[in-house]
């Protein structure tokens, strides 16, 4: 039997010292969880969002943690801007270890009334956005031999939402495949590509709709067996996980973040809404 090899324990198995992220979405919901988490385990990080105001807060709590944090307000559907952005990465840091590509807006529409304006909006945020951050990341990390991008998709990239989310399903179906293709052209060459798939994550624009419809939360709820809508916070030990060499194995993952949401059947009942043991025939 061959014996284990405790050293791989001589290195903190999460430890993110000496290392530089990049977070965009960081003023807010998943992008400042996932900003503030690295910075707990040792990260320095660059955080991009449109509301700088917001993403100084999040630099604020990162640098109590001792670690380094400078933000942007770059246009994350922008290729020229994001090359801007990592030139600026390059002289300021030089080097980039993780990306947490994040921001992004979607569009809701009904499908025959959807303007291909804003199909073509929801597209440059989502799709074309997203590959120009992978883009850009990637090329240093290949060169480095080394990286890590977690990109957010949703549920709505491998199942329809309907509700006016044709173009966001679209588009995230785009993500996943890009996930796939980067992660199977990169893997070999030390940089390592994953997605995480969220359900309803409460964030300002949920929490508006929900105030606007209050039987929402309830649907929404009828599809998550867990009995509770997503946490900013949820995202904290994967993003920490896919980070760090802990998970040196993992590449071209669809990883759900969804309380159960995925795996129940269209028909399934939540075990929070069954009700006693029945007898019944299939």
């Amino acid at each position: 039997m061959t014996k284990f090899d405790m050293s791989i324990f001589d290195v903190p198995m999460f430890d993110l010292h000496g290392k530089v992220a990049l977070v965009s979405g960081a003023a807010q919901g998943l992008g400042q969880a996932t900003a503030i988490a690295l910075a707990k385990f040792g990260c320095d990080l660059v955080l991009v969002d449109r509301n700088l105001p917001g993403a100084e807060v999040t630099a604020e709590t990162i640098r109590s943690l001792g670690r380094r944090a400078d933000c942007h307000n770059t246009n994350v559907s922008s290729p020229e801007a994001i090359s801007e952005l990592f030139q600026w990465v390059d002289q300021a840091y030089g080097q980039i270890d993780f990306l947490g590509n994040i921001a992004g807006d979607g569009v809701l529409s009904k499908p025959e009334e959807l303007l291909i304006t804003d199909l073509q909006r929801a597209l440059d945020n989502l799709v074309i956005g997203r590959f120009s951050m992978c883009q850009e990341a990637g090329k240093r990390m290949l060169k480095q031999g080394r990286g890590s991008i977690m990109n957010i998709g949703s549920l709505a990239s491998t199942t329809a939402l309907g509700r006016g989310h044709v173009a966001y399903s679209m588009a995230m179906g785009a993500v996943v495949q890009m996930t796939r293709e980067l992660s199977t052209e990169w893997s070999h060459r030390g940089v390592r590509v994953n997605a995480v798939l969220p359900a309803q994550v409460l964030n300002p624009s949920l929490e508006a709709r929900i105030a606007e419809d209050p039987n929402l939360e309830k649907r929404f709820l009828g599809g998550i067996p867990a009995g509770r809508l997503g946490r900013p916070t949820d995202i904290m030990g994967l993003a920490v996980l896919l980070a760090s060499d802990a998970s040196a194995w993992i590449t071209g993952a669809l990883i759900p973040l969804d309380g159960g949401n995925l795996a129940m059947n269209g028909g399934g009942t939540p075990g929070h809404q069954g009700s006693s043991v029945q007898t019944f025939r299939p």
